[in-house]
């Protein structure tokens, strides 16, 4: 016969709350395989699996929503997903430490006097420490493998030029949002409108729907919005809101 949890249990076990679970139930994110005569919830191994994999994807940061889409999605295998995740914990880890060893060396100089590294006080520093769990986010998709062969071959002029437009877009943008200008005017939209167009041209097929995810992204996970808004504060949600309405004009 195979085991079953009550909800009590399977917090008991998982250190979820009770109340977060009922929570995951009403969103639709980890439905219970059953219930007893009685009405109480029933997990199955199965459930504690997506539970587990739920977890998993909140400690690489992914939003409820994106939770969701993604294990319901019929493309998505479990084991290739529990790899991939291993190897984006596994970089954390690595970065982790080499952030670690370069605070190291900044604690080392100031209380000794002793002369700067320049190569390890910035070690770990790397706009590359994404990749893998970027892998683990998104790998199933035909997107993520089409930007992967583009961005395989680019070189680092190309990479400078990639900045460089990206930087252009932003600052032109900061200065709409500057002027007080809803995110719905023209010229806020044109801007949205060569932001896709640069993610289309330059890493995957992003048309006005797969734009719209992006914005949602923009908002959703505090590093892009981190990363926009040094541009000027507010710029992600500004961003996201002029590409939901060139979606809407288009």
């Amino acid at each position: 016969m195979t085991k079953t949890y009550q909800v009590g249990e399977l917090a008991k076990i998982s250190g979820v709350s009770v109340r977060t679970l009922h929570h995951y139930d009403a969103v639709g994110l980890l439905t219970p395989s059953g219930r007893t005569e009685a009405g109480y919830r029933l997990y199955t191994q199965a459930d504690l699996l997506r539970l587990q994999q739920i977890l998993i994807h909140r400690e690489l940061d992914f939003p409820l929503e994106e939770i969701r889409r993604i294990l319901d999605d019929p493309a998505f295998e479990q084991r290739a997903a529990l790899v991939r995740q291993r190897t984006a914990l596994e970089g954390r880890i690595e970065h982790a430490q080499q952030v670690l060893a370069s605070i190291d060396q900044a604690l080392a100089s100031l209380e000794s006097d002793a002369p700067l590294v320049d190569d390890g006080l910035f070690r770990g520093f790397d706009p590359a420490k994404y990749e893998a769990e970027a892998e683990a986010r998104w790998g199933h998709t035909e997107a993520f493998r089409i930007s992967k062969a583009r961005t395989a071959t680019y070189g680092e002029a190309e990479w400078r030029e990639i900045r460089r437009a990206w930087a252009e877009i932003y600052d032109a943008l900061h200065a709409v949002q500057a002027r007080g200008e809803a995110a719905s005017s023209p010229e806020a939209m044109d801007l949205a409108e060569r932001h896709r167009v640069l993610m289309h041209e330059r890493f995957f097929p992003c048309d006005q729907a797969m734009h719209v995810c992006l914005a949602d992204l923009y908002e959703d996970d505090p590093r892009f919005a981190a990363n926009i808004d040094q541009h000027g504060e507010g710029l992600a949600r500004f961003l996201s809101a002029a590409i939901r309405a060139n979606a809407a004009r288009a």
